[in-house]
């Protein structure tokens, strides 16, 4: 875990550095100057900076309290409905926010026809995403297994040696009522494999979160326009809280130690405001138009929306959907269905203003 964190803090390093390869020159207008107005624009970007904030922190840390709250628990069905509607949120963001981002950015007619305009990149990079967050996916549960067992083993053969020096001295004592289960299987969906499963679909996730939030609060902290902020300070608020509680709800799940349900946390709620403090940085010599600006959103946007849509009809809903406690209660089947339907369905409607 400490490898993983040392690697996520490196990544978000670099991800927030990127913004600073759209300063090169620009061969294509960024479009007139209607509507802009800096400094009333700057005090949306404050509002989007705190509500932001305040949203994506509330949501991340309502599951997380499951444990001193019973209503959130994940044991309670209520749990799975609202992960449901989480999950639809964050479908609906790679499908109906993050992907047409990455087409109109690849597309642009500010890049050249070659070979921007011969091949649909965006579909392609999207596709390889998927996979590629497949392969990770399972290579990562592959190693954490391995590693479970390595550390298992001695386990086992201390506690079989303790029975045998037991049974020796004469002490009657069954070991299989203990209730030791090292193996990796678990009727109850609670065993090791499935923390191991949750704890990598956690990382997965907040990885490509944390992608198309950077390009998101850059956008936003870039944009000079108050008419274009201000329908995003609410968008953006709705969308952070519900992916937030979608996150926090596979960081339960994935039962973490504090210090790393804290960092993650953290991470998630502070990096769209610091993509915003990013982009009010370099608002003067940022150009959303200029081909570099282009490509890397639009390969970065395209990416994210690969792993969006993989974690969240694959992970996620596949995951809650088939698990015995759904699969045995048609209520609750009912239930998820119809806050999936929602959850995609609102974060589709917030597209009419983002």
């Amino acid at each position: 875990m400490q490898n993983f964190i040392t690697f996520y803090l490196t990544f978000i390093c670099l991800l927030l550095l990127l913004p600073t390869l759209a300063l090169a020159e620009c061969t294509c207008d960024a479009g007139g100057g209607d509507g802009k107005n800096k400094s009333e624009a700057l005090k949306y970007k404050a509002v989007a900076i705190a509500s932001i904030l305040f949203a994506g922190a509330v949501g991340v840390c309502l599951p997380i309290l499951g444990k001193t709250i019973p209503v959130l628990s994940p044991e309670r069905n209520i749990f799975f409905i609202i992960k449901a509607f989480a999950a639809g949120v964050i479908l609906s963001t790679g499908f109906i926010h993050v992907l047409p981002d990455a087409f109109d950015s690849l597309t642009s007619p500010c890049l050249g026809e070659n070979p921007w305009g011969k091949f649909p990149f965006t579909g392609f990079v999207a596709m390889v995403s998927a996979i590629g967050t497949l392969m990770v996916d399972c290579l990562a549960s592959s190693y954490y297994t391995r590693l479970h067992l390595s550390k298992a083993q001695p386990e086992e053969s201390r506690d079989e040696e303790k029975a045998a020096v037991e049974a020796h001295e004469g002490h009657v004592h069954t070991h299989a009522t203990h209730g030791h289960s090292h193996g990796l299987v678990d009727s109850s969906g609670s065993g090791p494999s499935q923390l191991i499963r949750h704890r990598v679909i956690t990382q997965v996730l907040e990885l490509g979160i944390v992608v198309h939030s950077v390009i998101i609060g850059v956008s936003l902290g870039a944009s000079g326009s108050p008419k274009t902020i201000r329908p995003l300070v609410a968008a953006l608020s709705f969308h952070q809280f519900f992916e937030g509680m979608g996150l926090g709800g596979c960081i339960t799940q994935a039962k973490f130690k504090t210090k790393t349900i804290v960092i993650m946390a953290l991470f998630f709620s502070l990096t769209t405001p610091v993509g915003i403090a990013i982009g009010i940085g370099i608002s003067n010599v940022y150009n959303e138009s200029s081909p570099n600006a282009l490509i890397v959103e639009g390969i970065f946007n395209a990416a994210s929306a690969g792993i969006l849509i993989y974690m969240a009809l694959v992970d996620l809903l596949a995951a809650d959907f088939m698990h015995p406690k759904v699969q045995s209660n048609g209520a609750l089947q009912f239930g998820v269905n119809v806050s999936l339907l929602l959850g995609a369905g609102c974060m589709s409607l917030v597209a009419k203003w983002a």
